[in-house]
Formats: C-alpha cells, sequence, structure tokens
C-alpha cells in the first residue's frame, strides 16, 4: 500500500481515514468541533439600540464598524471558495480533508454571522456587500489574496512536479497566513477594543467566537504547510522563502492602508499607527510558525489580544451559554 502523504498519494484510499498519520489535523477537527457556537446565539439587543442612538457611536466609531463588516462579510466567502473550490481537492490525506469540511463548516458559520448582523441592525447589504469593490483599501487586499492564490483555482493545476508543489505551498501561505493570518487581526484588534468598552457587545462577541475559530485555521495551514514542506524538503528553496516573506510584508503594508482607512483620526486608545506596530508583530509570529525568520522584531502594543480568545468568564454563571464551556470529553483534568 502507498504511503500516506499530504499531497499526490493516489494509491491512498481517501474514504480510509484510520489508521490517521497526522494526529495534528485530527486534533485541529476535535478543537473546532469543542468551539461550536452559532450567530443567532449573540443576544444583539444591546447593539441595536447603540447603533439606533444618536449618541452611543461616534461617528468614527461607525466608520470602522462599517469598514470591518464590508471587509469581514465577503473575505469569509472567499476563505471558503478556497477550500471548497481548490485546496480540498489537492489534499489527498483523509484526515486533513475531515478537518477542510470542518473549517468549510465555520467559514458558512462566519458568512452567516454578517448576514445576521446586518439584518439585525438593519444596515443597507449593498453597501455592506460592494465594500469590496467600492473601497479601495478592502479592494486592494482582496485582489492581493485572490492573485496570490490564482493557482490552486485553476482547474487545470496539479501538484505534480517542483514547481507546482512550490506554487501550492506559495498560495496556501497567501490563504492561511495572509488573509486568515494577518489580514483578519487588524480588524479584530479593532472590534474587540469596541468590546472593551462595552459597546456593540453582541458583534463584538461574535467576532471574539471567529477569532478563535480562526486561530485554529490558521495553525491547521500553518501545520499543513509545515507538512508538506517535510515532505517535499527540496521544494522550500531560498528564492522560494524570499518570495512568501516579501509577500508577507507587502500584506502587512496592505493591512496598514487599511488600518488607517478604518481609523483615520484614532479612537477607543487605537490608531493607525499602534495597529501597524500590531500588524508586525502578528507577521513575525506567522513567519516563525512556518519556519521563516522574524523580520520586524517589536513588542505586542495589545498584550490583551492574546487573552481575547476565551470568551469572557465574568458573566454571571446562569447567564452564560453552554457554548462558552468545552464539551467534556475534551477536556484536560490534569
Amino acid at each position: 500500500m502507498e504511503k500516506k502523504t499530504i499531497l499526490n498519494a493516489s494509491g491512498t484510499d481517501p474514504n480510509k481515514i484510520l489508521p490517521m498519520k497526522y494526529t495534528w489535523a485530527r486534533q485541529h477537527y476535535k478543537t473546532g468541533v469543542a468551539n461550536n457556537w452559532v450567530p443567532e446565539e449573540v443576544n444583539m439587543q444591546k447593539d441595536v439600540e447603540n447603533w439606533k442612538s444618536p449618541t452611543d457611536l461616534s461617528a468614527d466609531e461607525r466608520r470602522m464598524i462599517m469598514r470591518n463588516l464590508g471587509f469581514f462579510s465577503t473575505a469569509e466567502s472567499l476563505t471558503a471558495n478556497n477550500i471548497v473550490l481548490a485546496i480540498y481537492k489537492h489534499i489527498t490525506n483523509p484526515e486533513c480533508r475531515q478537518y477542510l469540511l470542518r473549517q468549510g463548516y465555520e467559514e458558512a458559520v462566519h458568512t452567516d454571522t454578517f448576514i445576521y448582523c446586518c439584518d439585525t441592525l438593519g444596515l443597507n447589504p449593498d453597501e455592506v456587500y460592494a465594500m469590496y469593490q467600492t473601497i479601495p483599501s478592502i479592494k486592494e487586499k482582496d485582489a492581493f489574496v485572490v492573485d496570490m492564490t490564482k493557482s490552486i483555482l485553476d482547474d487545470s493545476f496539479k501538484t505534480d512536479s517542483l514547481e507546482n508543489i512550490q506554487r501550492f505551498i506559495h498560495d496556501l501561505v497567501g490563504y492561511y497566513v495572509i488573509m486568515e493570518g494577518i489580514f483578519f487581526y487588524a480588524g479584530f484588534a479593532m472590534m474587540l477594543s469596541l468590546l472593551r468598552q462595552n459597546k456593540m457587545v453582541g458583534v463584538g462577541e461574535q467576532f471574539q467566537f471567529i477569532l478563535r475559530d480562526e486561530s485554529v485555521h490558521l495553525a491547521f495551514g500553518s501545520d499543513l504547510i509545515n507538512a508538506i514542506v517535510d515532505e517535499n524538503p527540496e521544494a522550500w528553496t531560498s528564492e522560494l522563502t524570499s518570495q512568501i516573506t516579501k509577500h508577507i510584508m507587502r500584506g502587512v503594508e496592505l493591512e496598514y492602508a487599511y488600518a488607517k482607512d478604518c481609523l483615520p483620526t484614532g479612537i477607543l486608545g487605537l490608531n493607525a499607527d499602534n495597529i501597524y506596530e500590531y500588524i508586525k508583530y502578528i507577521a513575525d509570529r506567522r513567519l516563525e510558525r512556518i519556519r521563516l525568520s522574524k523580520v520586524y522584531n517589536v513588542a505586542n502594543p495589545f498584550p490583551w489580544m492574546s487573552e481575547v480568545i476565551d470568551l469572557r468568564k465574568e458573566k454571571n454563571f446562569f447567564e452564560t451559554r453552554v457554548n462558552e464551556y468545552k464539551s467534556g470529553g475534551t477536556l484536560d483534568w490534569e
């Protein structure tokens, strides 16, 4: 029987998941299941009151909220398309495919979240969902990722040569490391800062859930890239790693431009410059996660972000939803 590999395991039955080789993929799947949620579980009453009030939110806060809803509303569909139409096709390992199915479901939940937000707040969907075309800072981010991942969306593309394996790794970096690992994080910092001010708490809590999901997506994507490199070390050339590093640095600059657009004056203790420092800090972590050298060597200006993935525990126990607690089967009792 052919040995299990991430790519090009033509002799392996994709339906035969046992015995497993890539246990990290199984663990990411189980983590995703334990984190399960849907947007309708989040109470949006206070958000409606904030949004309708002429004084609860400033014009700059409203601009920031709308920009982030506009970016994320279509970005989640873009990521789902990459999974379903491209990545799943080329990954021949069944346990990795199982996680991709779970991730695809989570992207559908995220897409549904922005439908829920638009419906609940009474937003104009034509305005929100057109921002990837009408707002230059959003359009440039999306265009960059689409261009970086175009190979794997080519129907004739196959990972049947060293050059194409390199291209596949390159595109995975564009999708997982840059799109999900950098382009989402300025928005997370902005919206969760709003949550910390007790404003738009329902939207903020949903961003908190999304951040938790995206942290697992990023971990899976990094493990996937590293596993492909381990199985195809000849693909990990200095030319490819240099190109990847330059793309990540370009991603940082595009996210900085987006931050300047969202925060033209600065609010909530945030401004474009400290968001820029945070993006650079995040980029270094992403580089190290795929075994590349840091570029920026900056400190984290938002240490509270490392704690925000865990849902808030200060709520009254009897008001806390079941989905704030992982199922007993996944708890570590030691």
